[in-house]
């Protein structure tokens, strides 16, 4: 038992949010008091289903990259709570929180990447900043932790393998929420029971690449008339509505933002398409697999090792519209079946998985 604190930048919903969401919901009960720290300032959507956790305590407060006083009243913060392990989850952007850990005397000090490339507009201050961030990281951090090895060859390429405080944990995934057998939504969203569904979930973001996702829509609903698309996420319909309306198109690509009955979205599927063009490791590609969707996705490294190896015939550019198209009609001519769900069962098995991870706590 130990008094805990974990850095995200946010509660609104994304892969971060929901993974230390669903690790919390497992093993809270192997913790004393549990601080969340939005170092963003920021509450958001999942803010209610943490509060609803035991022993957690929400905290909302932003820490300046640049303002030193922000890490000394931190410092205060930190030694008043008397803190057993500190996890920050914002990858380089926690080195500046584990150094302020370490001298206010907490021994546990974890980084956890959770994306496999940097994802800020690069300056030339900025980049400084992340460079010296990330010495403060490999330097301070007692456990590193990613999702991916891909994240850790982009961040740490020269380091990872021959330090034994590098290890990948994979996200981990309760097949047993996700057992919804025939349910799906096509009579609530007035999809005909004979319709080709693609699907994708996922926040509105450019890394998820929204743009290609519109393109392949367009394209395959002009050539095939019983073709829907269905999309869901944080931000999605708020962002594409208005371009769905100008395609006229509004009754064949649906938008929602977040919803609360993913595994019944995704069965209303025949197709899930993924074309994130940066990744760490993404749930909602487990999420995926675990139904049993074929898949279309990036051919990116964080996808290759999220998929088995019978997926990758179905691997694309994440910008190469005509060869996402290519693939998702040989999906819906050949009926092709990827049979995903038992290698994604135990890949991804959360108890395992959420073990792995409070080892080091």
């Amino acid at each position: 038992m130990s008094n805990v604190i974990f850095f995200v930048t946010s509660l609104q919903s994304g892969g971060i949010e929901n993974y230390l969401l669903r690790f919390l919901e497992e093993k809270h009960q192997q913790f004393c008091q549990i601080t969340i720290y939005c170092k963003g300032g920021l509450g958001g959507q999942l803010e209610n289903r943490y509060q609803s956790i035991p022993n957690v305590k929400i905290i909302k407060n932003k820490i300046s990259f640049y303002n030193l006083l922000h890490y000394i009243e931190l410092k205060r913060f930190f030694e008043k709570n008397k803190f057993e392990a500190v996890c920050d989850f914002t990858g380089n952007f926690a080195g500046f929180i584990l150094y302020v850990s370490k001298i206010a005397g907490i021994k546990k000090r974890i980084v956890f990447y959770r994306g496999s490339t940097d994802h800020f507009k690069a300056t030339f201050i900025k980049k400084i900043y992340n460079n010296l961030a990330k010495i403060f990281v490999l330097k301070y951090a007692t456990d590193i932790l990613s999702n991916s090895k891909a994240a850790f060859n982009f961040f740490h390429p020269d380091v990872w393998q021959n330090d034994i405080r590098f290890e990948v944990i994979y996200n981990g995934i309760d097949a047993s929420k996700f057992n919804v057998e025939n349910e799906n939504l096509r009579k609530e969203f007035n999809i005909p029971d004979d319709a080709f569904v693609v699907g994708h979930t996922g926040r509105f973001n450019s890394a998820k690449n929204h743009d290609a996702i519109l393109q392949v829509a367009t394209d395959l609903i002009k050539e095939n008339e019983n073709f829907y698309f269905i999309l869901c996420g944080n931000q999605v319909k708020n962002k594409l509505e208005s371009v769905v309306k100008e395609k006229g198109l509004s009754d064949r690509i649906l938008l929602f933002e977040n919803r609360n009955d993913i595994p019944r979205f995704l069965n209303t599927m025949d197709c899930y398409y993924f074309p994130s063009i940066t990744e760490g490791q993404p749930n909602a590609l487990i999420e995926a697999m675990l139904m049993n969707i074929p898949v279309v996705a990036s051919d990116i490294e964080p996808i290759k090792e999220t998929v088995p190896e019978a997926v990758y015939p179905f691997l694309v550019n994440p910008l190469d519209i005509e060869g996402a198209k290519t693939k998702i009609l040989e999906i819906y001519h050949s009926h092709v079946k990827q049979n995903l769900q038992e290698w994604t069962i135990k890949k991804y098995d959360s108890k395992k998985l959420f073990q792995q991870f409070y080892n080091h706590f």
